[in-house]
């Protein structure tokens, strides 16, 4: 029996056959993928080993998405990996065992926490779990799954099958039924991020757009089709507002001006005034955190950009995977001097991404003063679980241990 030890990425335990690549998987198989085939995949396996994933990618942050049990291994330790045979993984704990043993050391399931509500800290301060999703299924999932609201609809993954340009009535029909599943839940609809690295298949990139710090977000809202496309999300958005209660989100915004000009366009497209916040992915955003706080109704902060532009490293290259450290006291002194700016609005920040779903990040966060998160709706018990046991002062000493912290191994040992 060969026990590995890889990165913890999606929760859960399963035990199955190994399968290499996508085309003999079926529903009770492990696959063994690189990230570059999780869009490939045609069929839900059990689970899922990735060879040399970045964590932070397009394609793994979907994966996450989807709540699939998933194992980030080396291609070293794929080699010792034998297809074909059983294989048991656990997603929450990052552990591999083939064969599996005659009694799985399998992660205990927290309890569920109730859809709507928000949970407690140890000393009953209130923290809420929202959900990042991207289609209606997900959205099912994230109420059943504990969520507060559903903090982040990623909406530029509403497609219709045939790949062609959304109309108003594809928008309709297909918001509706999300909201529908995730009644009676508040709703974050982020519009269309459209980004180099996030194709859609209606729109083809032009020079300009195919780099990681060109037009994207709200920067190609006046080019067309993508202008067409948000303005029928508005009309459908304005259709459906009178029975949902919804929220709209700014994508990839850097400067007042842009949020004043954006918002004035939303507000005389739609017939009642529903809140506008905005996406702060990038460093300029978040230094501008006390003017976005007297401007905007609430402030998303998209850790996996925001890492993306702070670390200068294309999160979707496993080859960089390397620089975007999450456990980079950099990284941390940089989200202490949001929150510390946020003040005593900071519960109108909500912090998105990747990093507080990594494990032992969250209680940093937490003592740091953040208490609004959107994560995937799989995540939601084990983080809640999390918050249950954190106390407060405690967690704010550990935030400022890693504040002080010299490198990312002293970080990795507070944790």
């Amino acid at each position: 029996m060969s026990e590995l030890r890889g990165t913890a990425f999606v929760p859960g335990c399963v035990s199955g056959r190994l399968r290499l690549g996508t085309d003999h998987a079926d529903n009770h198989s492990i696959v063994m993928l690189t990230q570059q085939q999780i869009a490939s995949l045609d069929v839900r396996p059990a689970g899922i080993v990735i060879v040399d994933g970045a964590m932070l990618s397009h394609p793994m942050i979907r994966l996450l998405t989807l709540g699939i049990p998933s194992v980030i291994v080396s291609s070293v330790d794929a080699d010792r990996l034998k297809p074909g045979r059983e294989v048991f993984i656990d997603g929450y704990q990052g552990i591999i065992i083939q064969p599996p043993p005659s009694e799985c050391p399998a992660t205990p399931l927290p309890k569920t926490p109730a859809s709507g509500e928000a949970i407690s800290l140890a000393d009953g301060t209130e923290v809420r779990l929202h959900a990042s999703i991207f289609s209606i299924e997900n959205a099912h999932h994230a109420k059943h799954l504990g969520a507060a609201a559903i903090g982040l609809v990623r909406t530029e993954y509403l497609v219709p099958e045939h790949g062609g340009i959304p109309d108003v009535d594809f928008y309709e029909r297909t918001l509706n039924q999300l909201l529908q599943r995730a009644h009676p839940l508040a709703v974050t609809l982020r519009l269309p991020d459209i980004t180099p690295d996030k194709p859609v298949p209606w729109f083809e990139p032009e020079t300009g757009i195919t780099d990681i710090l060109g037009l994207q977000g709200v920067r190609l809202y006046s080019e067309e089709p993508v202008k067409s496309v948000v303005n029928a999300m508005l009309d459908a958005i304005n259709r459906l507002s009178g029975e949902h209660k919804l929220s709209l989100l700014l994508p990839y915004v850097t400067r007042l001006d842009e949020f004043h000009h954006w918002r004035r366009v939303i507000q005389q497209r739609l017939n009642r005034r529903i809140p506008v916040g905005v996406m702060a992915e990038v460093p300029a955003a978040i230094l501008a955190m006390p003017r976005w706080l007297t401007e905007a109704d609430f402030i998303a902060v998209g850790c996996n950009d925001l890492m993306q532009c702070l670390f200068a490293a294309d999160r979707d290259l496993v080859e960089l995977s390397r620089y975007l450290d999450p456990y980079a006291p950099e990284l941390y002194n940089f989200l202490q001097q949001a929150a510390t700016a946020a003040g005593n609005n900071i519960n109108k920040v909500q912090l998105c991404g990747l990093l507080p779903q990594i494990h032992g990040v969250l209680p940093v966060l937490l003592g740091m003063g953040f208490r609004v998160f959107s994560v995937a709706p799989v995540m939601i018990p084990y983080l809640a679980n999390t918050v249950n046991e954190t106390d407060p002062a405690e967690a704010e000493a550990l935030a400022h241990r890693v504040c002080s912290a010299t490198d990312s191994q002293q970080v990795r040992e507070l944790l």
